[in-house]
């Protein structure tokens, strides 16, 4: 599953990023790497999220969602 497909309030887990290097590196930076826990707060639209990674929120386009491979967490995870 994409993250683009997530649902509001559920935690995932992310699996893979599929991106250009440049924008793969910058989600890195930030804390987006293989395994990282995802919270997702809000939807706006098509695919646009706003996630919470590592205790900062983020919004993200669908361009970008759409390319990041998540699996959901289990129930006692939290982000």
């Amino acid at each position: 599953m994409y993250l683009c497909q997530a649902q509001v309030g559920k935690n995932y887990i992310v699996k893979k990023i599929s991106l250009p290097f440049e924008t793969e590196r910058r989600l890195e930076a930030l804390g987006m790497t293989s395994d990282a826990p995802v919270s997702v707060l809000n939807r706006k639209g098509k695919g646009i999220l706003i996630i919470k990674l590592r205790g900062t929120r983020f919004a993200l386009g669908y361009n970008i969602t759409k390319n990041i491979a998540v699996e959901e967490a289990a129930k006692d995870e939290t982000v």
